[in-house]
């Protein structure tokens, strides 16, 4: 059995919430309403970046203002673009394809997509950016990217293990390059570069070469805005891309999608309370790949129905399943705390990059969840857990451990907790939901 129990950090004055749960001789709480998702972080990071680079004004429809989200924007001001608010708009003055600002200094804040991302686009410029990042970001490598980027041209400065802070500098080059990715933003941040590499010596592309790849949808949800933005290229399964030199991002108007990632604690929270509830912003036909979640709670017993605006999701009694999460291991916390209550047996695999995420997700939820009376197998990829059929945990305090997602998975889980739970670290959870226990409170209801 593989174990690796994380360490319990509580920094002083963190925030503590407190949700309620099962009260005996009362009616069990659900999770039933409407719910209004917030838009995508993943879109809204890569939207900011096209529109820095382009040359022009965009318009972005409603993005996501969350922590995450201004680390991201922050970025993007660093290299020289303008962004400013018009109503629920953000509108983008971009640079065009290489950041004109001098020795810039970015800080990621608990942003590792925006490390990822942004690092290889400045690498586009032969003036040195640093990138720093707060203790998780400074915990999580970024060697495979970087080692890419140095095949490519950059110049690199690094602390041990490649984690940041370090400083990139290019220009890159046309070339080939061969990368790793364990997570998929290391691919995503070349593919948004790639493009924007100036031809010379007769190198008129860049091929990139993948040994391995998890969390594809990521990926694919990239080459989404590249084809949005006519950018050409070659791809031959998973092995490899081609990228055409020489290419530009050019100004648009694009509105943000409701975020798929977000939705899926509350699809849980429905799923182990028995709840009814719309979520509204949604859009099946989206290239977000955590809506496959609705199939995964769909083959554990539930229902749902595409609605005009978004879907109604039914919560039934949970039968145990096993899960395949490589490509979606951002569901990992949630789909743990959902399959406690399950009949039988439920096995969530082959997702070892969900140890690499701001916290080790697989030991922090074993470790959170038997607190509460689960009986959970720690695997190295993944977590065998054995519900309780539906009956109730024990109530408690557990702990965050400063990661949004484990935050609000815990919160998922409280209504069915006797007496409730009480979080600590919860504020992490605006990194990528603002206002998400408020949503949480109007939907809790005693039936």
């Amino acid at each position: 059995m593989f174990t690796n129990s994380p360490k319990t950090i509580i920094l002083p004055n963190e925030m503590e919430k407190t949700i309620r749960g099962f009260q005996a001789n009362r009616p069990r709480p659900k999770v039933s309403g409407r719910v209004n998702i917030p838009p995508s972080k993943s879109h809204t990071i890569r939207a900011l970046l096209i529109a820095a680079y382009a040359n022009g004004q965009s318009r972005l429809g409603s993005p996501l203002v969350s922590k995450d989200a201004l680390s991201c924007r922050k970025a993007v001001e660093a290299l020289g673009a303008q962004v400013e608010n018009d109503g629920e708009d953000w509108l983008v003055t971009g640079f065009g394809p290489v950041s004109p600002a001098t020795c810039p200094h970015i800080n990621v804040g608990n942003s590792g997509t925006t490390l990822y991302l942004t690092a290889a686009l400045a690498a586009l410029s032969a003036e040195p950016v640093y990138f720093d990042g707060d203790s998780q970001i400074r915990r999580r490598t970024a060697q495979p990217l970087l080692a890419a980027l140095r095949t490519l041209g950059a110049a690199i400065e690094e602390a041990p293990g490649g984690c940041a802070p370090f400083t990139v500098r290019g220009p890159l080059r046309p070339g080939t390059a061969e990368v790793e990715c364990p997570v998929s933003q290391y691919l995503s941040g070349l593919l948004l570069a790639a493009p924007l590499i100036q031809p010379e010596d007769g190198k008129a592309s860049t091929k990139i070469h993948i040994r391995t790849l998890n969390e594809a949808p990521y990926v694919e949800l990239t080459l989404d805005w590249l084809k949005h933005q006519g950018i050409a290229y070659k791809q031959q399964g998973w092995d490899c891309f081609d990228l055409p030199a020489g290419q530009r991002y050019t100004p648009f108007e694009r509105r943000i999608p409701a975020d798929w990632s977000s939705a899926t604690f509350f699809l849980c929270a429905a799923a182990i309370t028995g709840g009814t509830l719309t979520l509204e912003g949604l859009d099946i036909n989206d290239s977000q790949g955590d809506k496959v979640v609705l199939g995964m709670l769909q083959s554990m017993g539930c229902e749902w129905q595409a609605v005009p605006g978004g879907i109604t999701f039914q919560g039934r009694p949970l039968r145990g399943m096993e899960h395949n999460l490589n490509a979606v291991p951002d569901a990992l916390p949630a789909l743990a705390a959902a399959a406690c209550f399950a009949e039988g047996e439920t096995r969530l695999l082959n997702v070892p990059q969900a140890r690499m995420k701001e916290t080790d997700r697989i030991a922090v939820m074993t470790s959170e969840l038997r607190k509460l009376g689960a009986e959970i197998e720690e695997l190295e990829d993944g977590m065998v857990i054995r519900g309780t059929g539906g009956a109730a945990l024990k109530g408690g305090t557990v702990n965050g451990h400063h990661d949004h997602r484990v935050v609000m998975a815990l919160a998922a889980a409280a209504p069915a907790c006797e007496g409730g739970l009480t979080i600590t670290g919860a504020e992490a959870a605006s990194i990528t939901f603002p206002g998400f226990f408020e949503c949480l409170e109007e939907v809790l209801n005693n039936e």
